[in-house]
């Protein structure tokens, strides 16, 4: 799945924390916004509660149930900004995306 196919699925299943802006942050591959508030996802670059940084690879394999989620961020894979309860509640909202 590439970035722009895994942001229209994301607006199709209305995947984001109501309320709450979370922004993944892949390093030179961009961003992707969940934007609870506006109630959309974009690869617009923006102000976020919670910032998740993690390379386009370690996501692909978290994505694919390679990787697990807490694993990544104890090998620091995966770096956490701001309100880490987000960053919990993100599992539910990618479990939209296999669903």
């Amino acid at each position: 799945m590439t970035k722009s196919e895994m942001v229209a699925a994301l607006n199709e299943k209305q995947a984001w924390l109501p309320g709450k802006k979370v922004k993944i942050d892949y390093g030179a591959e961009g961003v992707v916004l969940l934007d609870g508030v506006a109630g959309s996802a974009s690869e617009e670059d923006g102000d976020a509660d919670t910032t998740i940084k993690i390379s386009w690879d370690d996501w692909q394999a978290l994505a694919d149930g390679q990787l697990d989620g807490m694993t990544a961020f104890m090998q620091g894979k995966l770096k956490v900004e701001g309100d880490m309860g987000n960053a919990m509640q993100l599992q539910g909202v990618f479990a939209k995306l296999r669903g």
